[in-house]
């Protein structure tokens, strides 16, 4: 009888380890391309183009795009965002703004599809150097 026990006991504690040890980390994931932009010009909130074209005619909000996506995040209540070229995702991690702001990048996340947010485990700046309007 003991040994049954132990035996029961030893499949209980392995079943329960399984159950705690995560699946893979890349289950569900996708890459996604496009700039990091601002939720504000990208949603055409102050812009007729989804672009920063306005803006920085202005020259208030700066002369790149990456400060013009700094200045509606930080002046004007935007949030980060990747852009492609008809799709406008949300980014669940905001740090990654301040630093790739306007650059051309490569997401790797999980999307959920009814908050269109990406879900980050990865960015990578692309770096060929062809920039389009975004």
């Amino acid at each position: 009888m003991p040994q049954t026990k132990r035996f029961i006991l030893l499949l209980a504690v392995l079943a329960l380890a399984s159950a705690l040890v995560p699946l893979s980390s890349d289950a569900g994931d996708k890459v996604f391309k496009g700039y990091i932009t601002d939720s504000q010009c990208a949603l055409n909130v102050h812009s007729l183009s989804q672009s920063h074209k306005e803006m920085l005619q202005t020259k208030n909000a700066g002369t790149t795009p990456a400060d013009c996506v700094l200045y509606c995040v930080k002046q004007r209540g935007g949030r980060f965002v990747l852009q492609d070229r008809s799709k406008v995702y949300k980014l669940d991690d905001q740090s990654v703004g301040d630093e790739l702001a306007g650059k051309k990048v490569r997401v790797t996340g999980v999307l959920d599809a009814q908050t269109n947010t990406i879900h980050v485990r990865k960015i990578e700046v692309v770096t060929d150097d062809s920039h389009t309007d975004y």
